[in-house]
């Protein structure tokens, strides 16, 4: 082009031509490009325009694939200027390239596809429904991150075998294979006018030696019978780009690719991977290779993708393409740092725009620096740097950045390398590493060797495959160092064996343990701190992967946020009863887990636990009642049931502990006649929802018995039924029940109305003298069930436990209640009895007294249960607690 015809371009043609031999040549060779240029340079290229450019309806198959052509060189001249003018910034080249392959993805398709249906007629499915060519476009297409002279990965794949219904007929198979190949033509060929893609099919079920195309059933038995780790990492990137039953294909794609659990697994095959590429980059010298040489582009999506492996199949909001919004997604998560991100982030958009500058040069698929210094150059101030050199220093820096980041997730944990590999090595000889675990200062290391050599003798154990006996071998060593550190090394090392004889079979929490160390520690930390824990983390080993989230501590829950959270996760799978009742199971032991490890780190008192406990409980009731309303097939109402649930108990005073189980009554107000019959059933589904076994375990135990008339009455009551029970039926120990009862999930207005029962019964007048008489009587009948011959101290059964303040407080309220409206409101037993104290009822400093006993008393025996001991503790220390509460039942109720 001579200097009086670029005096003519714009400024930013002229500014980019230095730049981009492709550029020059195509200004050259096509002299409609200039004006092309020129007239749409202000804004980006989108969909509509690249349609009016090309006119599908006019194409014929050799039109077509001029037209096509054409527009690859407007669109590729178009980004190359605005991108090297500064107008384009990263997203805007990736999506205008990947728009452009969709739209000519499609146009071939659609014209190859009516010339085969004029020939054979339209293919068919058995039952005559017509059949269509899905293409999944992979890689960087797939996340809409297409390069600027990429090829593009494909797969075709169709719904069902059957035959085409025309004169010439031909199998459904046949028939897509011949579409698939011309569109491949079409997009591919070399012709004067250049090529639009180069296509790569080996990503296909088999690669070069499988079939061009494939069924549904084809691709789910490949993936059940043949699909390898690396496919897996290949499909999280897989889109759907034409074919109207993408839900059918995401059915068969999405188990193979996420799994149903943490996998963990995953780092070690994708570092087998990496291996492979780095192999190969070794031996063809391309260490300058941006894209896949040591920092390069490759490892960046390497992190990205692998935590999408581990965790998408959890976290559907993982399941997405683009690299740097599953970045964020893992910083929001608290997965990686965010300044981790921010580096990854800036490396991927600094690494991405020199690629597209190397393309630029000579519209080549490379992503090798350049050795000629002239190019280098012209690279470097492509980059915006002064010079070579200075490119060079930005890009090590980003690469070294990228190189140790990378490491972090994917390096080799130590393995085979311990010092006490010989604990484990000899643990069938014990008098041979007692010495060795004397020398840690485990108080008792004779009974330490016996429990590792019961391991290691156990049929378990044993019986490992290879590969996860390797991880689990490597493990104990770590184990017995980690239990030695703790201040009760036997027990701690006793609990960690037995969760690590628990997950033995699960390679993939043994590969997050190997691969984390610092998860290790915390887990001796945990079971160190709590038996109960230990026998939690064993029931529920998907709640290790909690123990790498550093933010624990420091968060609290956010509970209107996590219900509204769960609801849409659970709508999204609906109908999968199974699925939704496992996800609630995992999220509740996520959540108590959570709370667990700031209660053993003193991040939460007793009140604030309980607190915390309740509202998760309600919460999952809440969501409980809609989900199995769904599933009743006959119901009278589509809307909202007209249902409450209201709880007693722990969960009515907001007293829950981890594994109380829930009183619960069901209750209604609707007048439709065939209301009871519903939601009796309704109960009955909500009941088996809660406390069925899963393979995620169960939710709650629950407790029926306080409905009305207890086990012999109805499932359901109605608000009606309720209010006459309790006014004319029901037992003084049920209206002592009612004192910490409350509306817990479902109809507020329900609610209401059984608050307002709730009243009415408390404030009715009571005879102190016989409701005094009722309370003793029940009380003996505990007692006499719960007789204590321990010579310890039962901190909830005797005299003066946490029963008796119980019965104090329920005696005041049922016997007060008519005179101080006050008293009926759920407000726990400690506030209830300052609250007596201050209208006169009982001595203030006897009920202060009172309940600073009832606070310790359940911080001992929250302490007891969480090292799965009973709640009985040498009296002597707590005598002056003791006293107090047996000063106020002599006060209160003594004859």
């Amino acid at each position: 082009m001579s200097l009086t015809e670029q005096a003519d371009l714009p400024e930013k043609v002229r500014h980019a031509l230095p730049f981009s031999r492709y550029l020059q040549h195509m200004l050259q060779s096509r002299d409609w490009l200039a004006a092309q240029l020129a007239n749409h340079l202000a804004q980006p290229l989108d969909t509509a325009a690249m349609t009016r450019f090309v006119d599908p309806p006019s194409l014929d198959r050799d039109s077509m694939r001029a037209a096509l052509r054409r527009l690859r060189t407007w669109v590729l001249c178009h980004l190359a200027v605005r991108d090297l003018a500064g107008d384009a910034d990263l997203a805007e080249v990736t999506e205008t390239m990947s728009a452009f392959a969709d739209l000519a993805v499609r146009v071939a398709h659609d014209v190859e596809r009516e010339a085969l249906v004029a020939r054979h007629g339209v293919p068919l499915a058995p039952g005559a429904w017509e059949q269509e060519l899905l293409v999944v476009g992979m890689g960087k297409l797939g996340g809409r991150e297409l390069n600027v002279s990429s090829d593009i990965d494909l797969i075709f794949i169709y719904p069902d075998d059957g035959d085409t219904g025309g004169d010439k007929v031909i199998s459904n198979f046949e028939f897509f294979e011949r579409l698939g190949k011309r569109i491949i033509q079409a997009l591919a060929e070399v012709t004067e006018h250049g090529q639009v893609f180069r296509v790569d099919m080996r990503l296909r079920p088999n690669g070069d030696s499988g079939p061009l195309v494939c069924s549904f059933d084809m691709l789910e038995n490949y993936f059940i019978s043949q699909g390898r780790e690396w496919e897996r990492y290949a499909w999280i990137k897989a889109r759907v780009m034409l074919g109207k039953r993408f839900e059918q294909l995401d059915a068969v794609t999405r188990p193979f690719v996420f799994r149903k659990y943490l996998d963990f697994g995953a780092i070690n095959a994708m570092r087998d991977l990496h291996a492979q590429i780095r192999r190969e980059v070794a031996r063809k010298d391309r260490a300058n290779n941006i894209k896949l040489g040591p920092g390069g582009i490759r490892e960046i999506e390497f992190i990205a993708q692998v935590f999408q492996l581990i965790r998408g199949g959890r976290e559907r909001s993982l399941q997405i393409k683009p690299t740097q919004k599953v970045l964020d997604l893992l910083a929001e998560q608290g997965v990686l740092a965010t300044d981790v991100v921010s580096a990854l982030k800036q490396a991927y958009v600094f690494l991405r725009r020199l690629e597209h500058r190397l393309q630029y040069l000579d519209d080549a698929q490379t992503h090798d620096l350049p050795t000629q210094p002239d190019d280098q150059a012209l690279v470097a101030r492509a980059m915006g740097f002064d010079g070579y050199p200075a490119l060079l220093e930005a890009l090590d820096r980003h690469r070294t950045e990228v190189s140790c980041h990378f490491e972090m997730v994917f390096g080799e944990p130590e393995e085979g390398t311990h010092d006490l590999d010989t604990v484990w090595l000899e643990a069938d000889d014990t008098a041979a590493i007692v010495p060795l675990l004397a020398q840690l200062n485990y108080p008792d290391p004779e009974a330490a060797a016996r429990r590792l050599q019961s391991l290691h003798r156990g049929t378990r154990y044993q019986q490992l495959p290879p590969k996860i006996k390797c991880r689990f071998d490597a493990l104990v060593p770590r184990v017995v160092e980690t239990a030695a550190e703790a201040g009760n090394p036997d027990d701690t090392l006793s609990r960690c064996l037995d969760l690590l004889d628990a997950i033995g079979g699960r390679g993939a929490y043994l590969a997050m343990l190997q691969q984390y160390p610092q998860a290790l520690h915390k887990v001796g930390e945990l079971v160190s701190a709590s038996r109960w824990a230990a026998q939690y983390l064993a029931r529920h080993p998907i709640l290790l992967d909690e123990l790498l989230d550093a933010r624990q501590l420091d968060t609290q829950p956010d509970w209107p946020a996590f219900a509204a959270d769960l609801h849409q996760q659970c709508d999204e799978i609906e109908p999968d009863m199974e699925r939704q009742m496992d996800l609630m199971r995992e999220q509740h032991h996520t959540q108590a887990f959570r709370l667990l490890t700031q209660d053993l780190a003193g991040v939460l008192t007793v009140e604030a636990l309980s607190d915390h406990l309740s509202a998760l409980a309600d919460a999952l009731l809440d969501l409980t009642i809609p989900l199995c309303w769904r599933k009743i097939r006959r119901r009278h109402r589509e809307d909202a049931p007209a249902f409450a649930i209201v709880s007693y108990g722990k969960l009515g005073g907001k007293e829950l502990g981890y594994a109380s189980d829930l009183d619960i009554v069901f209750l209604y107000d609707d007048p439709h006649p065939e209301a009871a019959e519903h939601y009796s059933r309704l109960a009955q589904r909500i009941n088996t929802w809660l406390s069925s076994q899963t393979a995620a375990g169960q939710l709650f135990e629950t407790d029926l018995r306080l409905r009305p008339n207890g086990d012999a009455g109805l499932l359901v009551s109605s608000l009606e039924a309720f209010r006459k029970y309790q006014l004319e039926s029901a037992w003084c120990w049920e209206h002592q029940a009612l004192t910490r009862a409350r509306f817990s999930a479902g109809d507020a207005r329900i609610g209401d109305a059984f608050e307002a029962i709730r009243i009415d019964v408390l404030r009715q007048p009571r005879d102190p003298a016989t409701l005094r008489d009722e309370v003793l009587a029940m009380r003996k009948k505990m007692m006499d069930t719960h007789s204590n011959k321990s010579g310890l101290f039962n901190l909830k059964h005797d005299r003066g436990g946490l029963v008796d303040v119980e019965f104090i407080v329920q005696y005041l309220v049922l016997a007060h209640s008519h005179r101080h409206p006050e008293l009926t409101g759920n407000l726990g037993n400690i506030a209830l009895l300052r609250i007596a104290g201050e209208l006169g009822l009982i001595p203030a400093e006897l009920a202060r007294r009172s309940g600073d006993t009832y606070r310790e008393f359940r911080r001992l025996q929250h302490r007891q249960r969480l090292n799965g001991l009973r709640v009985e503790v040498p009296p002597e220390p707590i005598d002056t607690h003791r006293q107090a509460v047996c000063d106020l039942w002599e006060l209160v109720l003594a004859k």
